[in-house]
């Protein structure tokens, strides 16, 4: 792997770390952990910065990000609500299975379209990463936000 691969894959390691420490802080704050999540998605579209990705030509992955987490998310509250620890976790890997077709689909448009625009969306293994992890938290922030707005 040349350099830049290594630095990519530090890149990557380094914001799993950050985010897991940051969620773990959050985690029984249920009024900021949805505004945590998506602040951690702006950190890793900012991570990309250094390596002159644009957001733009990672979109596929972000898309592909918010509906599999986003789905997900909302599959692992409902059966929280209905069957406890056990229902979110069925709830989680249900809703995965089902979202990583659903959002594959988007990806794919989303990346079809940018290829039709000339614009480029060759996937490297940081544009890839960094863009499903943003997708992903900003999908599941979102998603988290709504869940305690209603809650309330």
């Amino acid at each position: 792997m040349r350099s830049r691969g290594w630095a990519s894959v530090t890149s990557v390691l380094t914001l799993c770390i950050v985010i897991f420490a940051v969620g773990l802080f959050f985690v029984y704050d249920t009024e900021a952990i949805g505004y945590v999540l998506v602040s951690l998605a702006a950190l890793c579209l900012l991570s990309l910065i250094p390596f002159k990705i644009t957001i733009r030509s990672v979109k596929p992955d972000i898309v592909f990000g918010m509906i599999d987490n986003g789905i997900l998310a909302i599959m692992a509250v409902l059966g929280a609500e209905i069957a406890g620890v056990a229902g979110a976790v069925i709830g989680g890997v249900v809703g995965n299975a089902i979202t990583d077709g659903i959002a594959g689909i988007f990806e794919g448009r989303s990346a079809e379209k940018l290829r039709s625009r000339k614009i480029s969306e060759k996937r490297t293994i940081l544009s890839s990463a960094v863009g499903k992890m943003a997708g992903c938290l900003l999908g599941a922030g979102i998603v988290l936000i709504l869940a305690a707005a209603i809650k309330r």
